[in-house]
């Protein structure tokens, strides 16, 4: 299973916010810059976020994004659902059906393999993705110019 760049994005956008501490609240475009990324496709995934409760964004002065309780210890494979929606991995179904859908072992193989991808993930968390040895890499991101 591949990820989308979107979701790759908000999951490295979450690792990020997970390593700092106290009042420290990096805004979208710092985050953007640590990450190499345009800050545009940041935002998205930081709204996105937001809106799923996992992170807080606050204007002006004084603002800045903090993760919250639910994004640090969200489990990575609900976020990985969140984010990537509840498509089947193959598209049996569309503009040009599959003739075999009816009767396609291929397809049921491939949601069984779906299941065991989100089964691997349910019961890591956003803690648990920056641990040692990544966390200490993540605080010493500093800001990249994106490619």
């Amino acid at each position: 299973m591949r990820l989308t760049k979107f979701t790759d994005l908000a999951l490295r956008a979450v690792m990020r916010l997970a390593v700092f501490e106290g009042d420290e609240q990096p805004t979208t475009r710092e985050v953007a810059e640590a990450m190499g990324v345009p800050a545009t496709h940041m935002a998205k995934a930081v709204t996105r976020l937001q809106r799923l409760g996992v992170l807080e964004a606050r204007r002006g002065r004084g603002g800045g994004l903090a993760l919250t309780a639910l994004g640090r210890g969200a489990s990575v494979g609900w976020l990985v659902r969140e984010l990537e929606g509840s498509g089947e991995v193959a598209a049996c179904e569309g503009e040009a059906p599959c003739p075999l859908r009816a009767a396609c072992r291929l397809r049921s193989a491939l949601r069984d393999a779906q299941g065991a991808f989100y089964a691997a993930l349910d019961p890591l968390t956003v803690a648990d993705l920056v641990s040692s040895p990544t966390g200490p890499v993540l605080v010493g991101l500093v800001g990249r110019r994106p490619s």
